[in-house]
């Protein structure tokens, strides 16, 4: 038996479903930072229509989770940037300890989790452009 893994017993499927029943009820009480109406919209544009606002607030509570680590790797990307600067503007840096968040550290923590195809990147890169030139 793996460490961790519940047995398969009938008592341990039956405190599996209880554990998956108090994990169901417990999303009632959260807030998730997703709104509801939010999820309820992509949900039903992707074809999936749901009543049960459980699955809705499951769906919310992984998107926002999904979202934290995309913020969190974008971060660390920022963080790893940042401490590449050349000696020169490091004295400058250590002045000026805010973080700036770039869409190259966005882009790169994206692409871990492959949701940005190479097309993708070539748009973001041009929006770029042009929003720096006005």
């Amino acid at each position: 038996m793996n460490q961790g893994q519940a047995p398969q017993t009938s008592d341990g499927r039956h405190d599996d479903d209880a554990a998956l029943s108090d994990f169901l009820a417990s999303l009632m009480d959260f807030t998730p930072t997703v709104p509801d109406e939010l999820v309820e919209h992509y949900l039903a544009k992707s074809g999936f229509q749901c009543p049960d606002v459980r699955l809705i607030r499951l769906v919310a509570v992984a998107t926002q989770k999904f979202i934290t680590e995309v913020a969190t790797d974008s971060l660390q990307h920022c963080k790893a940037r940042q401490s590449s600067v050349i000696k020169d503007k490091r004295d400058k840096q250590q002045k000026d300890k805010r973080l700036v968040l770039t869409m190259e550290d966005l882009s790169r923590a994206l692409k871990e989790f492959e949701i940005i195809t190479p097309d993708l990147l070539d748009a973001i890169r041009k929006i770029k452009d042009v929003i720096q030139e006005d």
